[in-house]
């Protein structure tokens, strides 16, 4: 017979690393495209085993989550980034159908000086998350905008240091411009994606692995 002296205790499930109730109540602002910020998305508790645990990435560019080593604290922020409940608190915000949509991670650890041109993302992103996870950003560089046009880094509409735990997200319009001043050296930075369908996925991470292979010869 066993007795509740001689059941062995379980260990508690690890707390939250992110604050979706942060999220559920943040505004969206819907002009001239709809995104939101979160200064402290990830919770002040987690981020120092999240830092430690972060991939040792020394070249600049994108590298899929599946070519990158890293520790249980990073890789249980990863499950918590693509699980349901992030996924159903996205297209809540956003007024969109994302059940059907996958999602894709990529990890920055590098920034270069030629980094940071203004873009808006392949039309294959439905929506965009950057999670940021550097210390306090003193530089005056580095700071991505979303701006007002294709070519004027000056037009902008917000600028979101990269601060640890900040969250900036928003819906891939055509007129989502985004950028920052060049800056060169360590920049943390997590791309979350939700995307059409399976094989932009696989598409994306085969050319992001084959342009994180020849970074990696080419050095900085």
């Amino acid at each position: 017979m066993t007795s509740l002296a001689t059941i062995p205790d379980r260990p508690a499930p690890a707390p939250a690393s992110i604050d979706l109730g942060a999220l559920r109540v943040a505004q969206v602002t819907q002009s001239p495209f709809p995104y939101l910020i979160v200064p402290h998305f990830v919770r002040a508790a987690a981020r120092e085993a999240i830092r430690r645990d972060f991939p040792q990435i020394e070249h600049p560019g994108s590298f899929p989550l599946s070519t990158l080593s890293f520790g249980p604290a990073f890789a249980r922020f990863m499950r918590e980034l693509e699980s349901p409940e992030m996924t159903a608190c996205v297209a809540e915000k956003f007024a969109m159908d994302l059940r059907q949509s996958p999602t894709m991670v990529t990890v920055r650890g590098q920034s270069r000086a030629k980094d940071g041109k203004i873009h808006r993302d392949s039309t294959s992103k439905l929506i965009t998350a950057l999670i940021y996870m550097n210390d306090e950003w003193e530089s005056a560089t580095g700071r991505l905008r979303l701006v007002g046009s294709p070519d004027d880094l000056t037009d902008v509409i917000a600028e979101v240091p990269p601060e640890q735990g900040t969250l900036l997200m928003f819906r891939n319009d055509e007129n989502a411009w985004h950028g920052f001043e060049p800056f060169d050296g360590p920049r943390r930075v997590i791309q979350l994606n939700w995307v059409r369908d399976a094989s932009v996925v696989r598409r994306e991470q085969r050319r992001h692995r084959v342009s994180a292979f020849f970074k990696r010869l080419r050095g900085r």
